[in-house]
């Protein structure tokens, strides 16, 4: 089954929480064991799995991408001024798998699902969620 999740974002680069579109997705496929794929359309985007017990992990990673890939340093930005994101993106990664185990995520206690936005804001991004049974 596949479905497609449409968000849209508000700044430059964020961090938002999808883990409850992604159950719903779940719950609605019927798949009690297998994998969940989720993928950010984008070449600016990407997704990542991380703790959300308080908005401090998500500050400290746009704070660590931004010391590690700072903007208006890259050849890419004379094309069209995000060559950082682009690289933050590649860094992140565009996909994450989690298992389906009894019909429900495979995730710890404080782990959720983001996605991210490198070159926001953004009035439409899609994430394709694609479930496989065992």
């Amino acid at each position: 089954m596949r479905k497609f999740i449409t968000l849209s974002t508000r700044e430059r680069e964020q961090l938002i929480d999808i883990t409850e579109q992604v159950k719903a997705v779940v719950r609605e496929s019927g798949v009690r064991d297998g994998l969940v794929h989720v993928y950010a359309q984008g070449a600016t985007a990407a997704m990542m799995i991380q703790e959300n017990w308080d908005e401090s992990v998500q500050t400290d990673v746009i704070h660590l991408l931004r010391k590690l890939i700072p903007r208006g340093a890259w050849l890419h930005d004379r094309q069209d001024g995000n060559g950082d994101a682009h690289l933050k993106s590649g860094l992140v990664g565009p996909s994450e798998t989690i298992p389906i185990i009894d019909g429900e995520l495979g995730l710890s206690t404080w782990q959720i699902i983001f996605f991210c936005e490198f070159d926001g804001p953004r009035t439409e991004r899609r994430i394709i969620c694609t479930v496989m049974a065992d």
